[in-house]
């Protein structure tokens, strides 16, 4: 199977946000046919939707020889490992992990849509990706994601310096 490449987008607002993006990471990293190249900064951001804790969301760029289904699969089986239980629409969550882009793929199915299909309109997605694939064209809209960046407001986005 050819190598493709793909972004995604974690986020979490329950319990140590922090450790548990950084050992998703370690996770998908440690998976057999992902390779982690880059992740970018984590960004604290307002939640969307019912009142919640703050979110600190950041995004990962990845190659993996899976189909995007087995990619999603894998990333859902993650979310479940950290807790995650899928309650209400867009509720607070232990983690949430998005497939965002695959290589150039429009798709369209029950289950997944590439690219995620409200990816252009939250800020919370495109300033940690255009830090790390500023130039990765959006196959929908054929703008770089630098592009899409400038068209939403980023107010609300902050990024976040944490050490250990």
């Amino acid at each position: 199977m050819k190598i493709a490449k793909c972004a995604i987008a974690l986020g979490s607002n329950l319990g140590n946000s922090y450790t548990i993006l950084e050992s998703s990471l370690e996770i998908l990293a440690q998976t057999p046919k992902i390779t982690l190249k880059s992740h970018s900064s984590w960004y604290r951001t307002a939640p969307i939707g019912p009142p919640q804790p703050d979110y600190l969301n950041g995004c990962a760029l990845l190659e993996v020889r899976l189909t995007p289904e087995e990619l999603l699969n894998i990333l859902l089986n993650i979310e479940r490992q950290f807790g995650r239980v899928r309650q209400e629409r867009w509720g607070p969550r232990t983690l949430d992990l998005d497939l965002l882009l695959y290589d150039d793929l429009i798709l369209d199915t029950s289950n997944l849509q590439i690219p995620h299909p409200r990816m252009r309109e939250r800020a919370f997605v495109l300033v940690p990706l255009a830090e790390i694939a500023s130039d990765w064209i959006d196959p929908v809209s054929k703008k770089a994601i630098a592009q899409l960046l400038e068209e939403v407001n980023c107010s609300g986005v902050i990024r976040q310096l944490i050490t250990n």
